[in-house]
């Protein structure tokens, strides 16, 4: 169990055949979900901006701080985030939330597993908003 303040992990004794395992599904499913109906035009379109680069943030949480404590920070402070432990994280592309998940670890490497995916009337619905 997290201490107040501290996220908890979703710790997994995952093997590297079990991350590419994973992977794989993923591909499956999108080569699967193209071939249902995927369009030739569609797929052109698309693959222009296939390698255009994005910033994917996750956030633990936020908080506020004077620049007195900033200041006073030092190796082994703690700052207090208003995310509490096993909340999802946020999952931002750009700055815009597009889904929410739980903190993995794979071989000790901090990954997340999506949870709820934010739907585009929703990701428009937040935009009109700012």
């Amino acid at each position: 169990m997290a201490n107040k303040g501290e996220p908890e992990m979703a710790e997994e004794s995952i093997s590297a055949d079990d991350w590419a395992a994973a992977m794989a599904e993923q591909t499956t499913g999108e080569v699967a979900l193209a071939e249902a109906g995927g369009d030739v035009v569609d797929d052109e379109r698309i693959a222009l901006i296939l390698d255009i680069p994005v910033q994917v943030t996750v956030e633990l949480g936020r908080t506020k701080l004077p620049i007195r404590n900033l200041l006073q920070l030092a190796q082994g402070s703690v700052v207090e985030l208003d995310g509490l432990a096993g909340e999802p994280m946020d999952v931002l592309v750009n700055g815009c939330l597009i889904a929410q998940g739980e903190v993995v670890v794979v071989n000790d490497k901090f990954g997340i597993r999506l949870t709820d995916i934010i739907t585009p009337a929703e990701r428009m619905r937040r935009l009109s908003l700012k």
